[in-house]
């Protein structure tokens, strides 16, 4: 199954957009999926509904990480080298998107002013489907960038 797939799937299933996302590279991550679920969880809805960078784009920068993060804080060249892949990971994103910010995405000026989710329904998905372009986005620049065809 394409990692694609499997982020819409999770994502029917009632994960957020960035859950969708960063859980289905477990395979690449080798982070089971309930501990991906649970480290990914607050980047939805843009940072916790916030509406601010897109769950999806997150959850695409959390797999990188995972995969080609630094762990010697002390090296500013690594820290460079690796928020170059970033950068590149997310112009990719808005250049697909339109923009990496979840209001802007959704074309919603203002932040929520609950914290509440929407319930999950077929309404919801249908307002939404900017939202599987963005997973399925996501996922596909993602893998591309590990193929090395980017």
């Amino acid at each position: 199954m394409k990692h694609s797939e499997k982020a819409l799937d999770l994502f029917f299933k009632g994960a957020n957009c960035s859950q969708s996302v960063f859980t289905a590279f477990s395979d690449i991550t080798n982070i089971d999926e309930n501990t991906s679920l649970r480290l990914s969880s607050s980047f939805g809805g843009g940072l916790g509904r916030l509406r601010e960078t897109c769950g999806a784009c997150l959850g695409m920068c959390l797999v990188a990480g995972a995969v080609f993060g630094y762990d010697n804080i002390e090296s500013r060249d690594a820290k460079s080298e690796h928020y170059k892949k970033i950068q590149f990971l997310v112009k990719e994103f808005e250049q697909e998107n339109g923009s990496h910010i979840c209001r802007e995405i959704l074309g919603s000026p203002e932040k929520p002013v609950t914290h509440v989710p929407e319930a999950r329904s077929e309404d919801y998905y249908k307002k939404r489907r900017c939202c599987l372009d963005c997973i399925t986005s996501a996922c596909d620049i993602l893998d591309k960038y590990l193929e090395g065809n980017i």
